[in-house]
């Protein structure tokens, strides 16, 4: 977490992350564009962001996009707000922000049930690093009763062969989504189709996609998750679970424990 307050201690670099709320998935230029200096110094503190995870990128052509990752700020918001707290602690962020902001139209809320992310032509990019081996994160992603602990008590069932179907949901309680596994290569790539089946509302967005990338990097793992597809103002509630769902991944892990969070006490 050190390199998270670090990166998040700079004006420059939280005007940046502010930019990237208010518009993710912005080249380098456009980025440049908003702040009054040098193309190499905003290369320097992308950099810094990048290193501490809070913002990703993507190649698009010959450009490169930046996206802002909320996980590792929702990490660090996970380990010092509990579960009882957190009501409170919204509560009163929100006062002041209400009491000291001139504009409130310009006020944007963070949460699961809003959207936790911006989307950039209908993509949301998610990133987290966890100390694990890439056989034993692709077992986490494909087993169902690990997966259950982390994602909201949902169970997500295949054979996990290119081409297959799969089907997630909580048994005798609701169906969550069902799709086909695109593209299999364990343990590096998943690629899914994703119907989302728990409300009209979501339904009536269609297929999206859903794309895991594992990539070790010394003794831990990278793991970035792209929810792409998604239609023009998408029902937050589509891709506003992933930093939940990514940070009970990561505890469970690297500790054994499963973490509160609204979502996993759903079904609890």
């Amino acid at each position: 977490m050190d390199e998270v307050f670090k990166a998040l201690a700079d004006p420059t670099r939280r005007a940046l992350l502010d930019a990237l709320f208010a518009d993710d998935g912005q080249t380098l230029t456009a980025l440049e564009g908003r702040l009054e200096m040098t193309r190499f110094g905003v290369m320097k503190h992308l950099k810094v962001l990048e290193e501490a995870g809070v913002v990703t990128t993507r190649k698009q052509g010959r450009e490169k996009l930046h996206f802002l990752n909320p996980v590792p700020i929702r990490l660090v918001h996970d380990r010092w707000v509990s579960k009882y707290a957190e009501p409170w602690a919204a509560t009163l962020s929100g006062l002041k922000r209400y009491l000291e902001d001139e504009d409130m139209t310009a006020v944007k809320t963070v949460s699961w049930e809003q959207g936790t992310a911006p989307v950039a032509e209908g993509t949301a990019v998610f990133e987290v690093y966890i100390k694990t081996t890439p056989e034993r994160l692709w077992e986490a992603i494909t087993d169902p009763a690990q997966r259950a602990i982390y994602s909201f008590g949902v169970q997500t069932s295949s054979d996990w062969t290119p081409g297959s179907d799969y089907t997630a949901g909580i048994p005798g309680a609701i169906d969550i989504s069902s799709g086909t596994n695109l593209e299999v290569d364990p343990p590096r790539l998943l690629v899914q189709s994703f119907d989302a089946l728990w409300s009209d509302e979501v339904k009536a967005h269609g297929t999206t996609r859903v794309t895991w990338q594992i990539v070790p990097v010394g003794s831990s793992c990278r793991l970035t998750v792209i929810h792409d597809g998604l239609p023009d103002r998408a029902n937050p509630e589509l891709y506003g679970g992933w930093p939940m769902i990514l940070s009970g991944l990561k505890t469970l892990l690297e500790t054994g424990e499963s973490l509160d969070t609204p979502g996993s006490l759903l079904y609890s």
